[in-house]
């Protein structure tokens, strides 16, 4: 039992603990190349059995990527599904097919880097009735920072900086295929403009 064990942990690693369940709450994910992330996601592999009983009390899960370097604290019953707007949405889902396209490129050892303007051009060729404007376009990214979808490299404001996108997509967009995407995609386009929110975990 984790109550029995946890006293053998020292200070430093009881601290780290904390701060990696906190971290997960607050974001649902962890991703391994993001630097802020790093200590905690390896944290949670050598310690993942107290990780595993804690969060169960909660009706959580664990799920572990370890080829793909991803966390993601899962609710079982949906309970840490966040709400998105269509642009949050869209967003989402290009970032999603621009780490499909970018993965044949890269070696396994490297990021997934894409420019902002490139998700900006991506949106735009949609065909949307309503277009993302660049501070909107800036706040979503922010918030997929927030929560360690992405990671921006310079400011964020300038459309030639660039994002890192990392694995966490992956677990934030649950498909079985890239195909899937671009249905989901198709399904929401006659509908945008509305005001009915989407739903991820």
């Amino acid at each position: 039992m984790i109550l029995e064990n946890f006293e053998e942990l020292n200070a430093s690693q009881k601290n780290m603990f904390a701060r990696t369940c906190l971290r997960l709450l607050q974001t649902g994910f962890l991703a391994r190349d993001k630097h802020d992330n790093k200590d905690m996601y390896y944290f949670l592999i050598s310690y993942k059995k107290y990780f595993d009983e804690y969060f169960e009390i909660m009706n959580y899960e664990i799920v572990l990527n370890r080829d793909a370097g991803a966390v993601q604290l899962l609710h079982q019953d949906n309970q840490n599904v966040l709400r998105l707007n269509k642009e949050e949405t869209m967003v989402l889902l290009i970032l999603r097919i621009l780490y499909h396209q970018h993965l044949s490129d890269a070696s396994i050892n490297d990021n997934i880097v894409v420019s902002i303007d490139e998700v900006h051009t991506n949106y735009d060729a949609l065909e949307l009735k309503k277009k993302i404007n660049k501070t909107d376009l800036v706040r979503v990214l922010r918030l997929y920072k927030r929560y360690n979808i992405i990671e921006p490299i310079g400011d964020i404001t300038k459309s030639n900086s660039k994002v890192i996108i990392f694995p966490t997509v992956l677990f934030a967009i649950n498909t079985a295929s890239i195909n899937d995407v671009y249905d989901l995609i198709k399904r929401m386009e006659p509908v945008e403009g509305s005001d009915e929110d989407e739903e991820t975990n």
